[in-house]
């Protein structure tokens, strides 16, 4: 019988080092926004992501041909940019087949501060398929949260204890882990309404715009799924339909 796989939740980027290791899944989650833009842009017909850490990167694509280039910081797009980090913005069909340079607060950090291992991105859109693909893979695994300028935040730990929750009830993982264990009891407590839960945490009082509300409620509870993978392959995040 093979021996049960171990997975973990990482807090912060700033705390990865101690989770790294060969032979590594890493799940980058960056629940409001970015890794539910990058699934939503995969759905509607993005052909590629290219995760940037800073605005001059992306702005390097701007005259490129075929090139869409997102920008945000602070919940806000930046100007100069015609798209930013919210998953409405790529909800039409001028983004099909076109390759996305996006930089973001957290997320695209996250990103390449796990960049060596095998790495994906997960969403509550294509969480079914992040599950499928981790069970089968049989690989240890750490569930990445961006979180805030390389602090904690609810939203992305809920999630982390949602995902982790559907891996262990394969009975092919096990854990060790006291943030996985917190992150599950943070998901008791808020599932039964997320977004009311997440009322006082830091990522709505910083904004409270009706658009940054939309994409919360969408990004929560989103309308649409998806069986895309997004996976980090040379300096891009590529498709994989699981």
């Amino acid at each position: 019988m093979n021996k049960k796989k171990q997975i973990s939740v990482c807090f912060s980027p700033d705390l990865f080092h101690y989770y790294n290791k060969e032979n590594l899944i890493v799940v980058v989650v960056d629940i409001l926004r970015a890794t539910t833009v990058i699934s939503t842009a995969f759905e509607y017909g993005i052909k590629s992501v290219i995760p940037v850490e800073t605005l001059e990167e992306a702005l390097s694509y701007k005259e490129k041909e075929n090139y869409i280039i997102a920008a945000e910081r602070n919940t806000k797009i930046i100007e100069g940019f015609n798209f930013g980090n919210s998953p409405h913005h790529y909800m039409n069909k001028d983004i099909k087949e076109k390759e996305l340079v996006l930089t973001t607060t957290n997320g695209t950090k996250a990103i390449h501060k796990a960049k060596e291992n095998i790495l994906i991105t997960a969403s509550y859109i294509n969480i079914d398929a992040v599950k499928r693909y981790l069970i089968q893979e049989q690989k240890d695994i750490v569930i990445l949260c961006s979180g805030w300028k390389n602090r904690f935040n609810l939203e992305d730990s809920i999630f982390a204890g949602d995902l982790a929750t559907l891996i262990l009830d394969s009975n092919k993982y096990i854990s060790n882990c006291d943030s996985l264990s917190a992150s599950q009891t943070l998901l008791r407590s808020a599932q039964s309404d997320l977004f009311r839960f997440l009322e006082n945490s830091a990522y709505r009082k910083r904004n409270q715009s009706v658009e940054v509300i939309k994409d919360t409620k969408f990004c929560l509870n989103p309308t649409i799924t998806s069986n895309i993978i997004p996976f980090f392959i040379n300096g891009r995040l590529e498709k994989r339909i699981i």
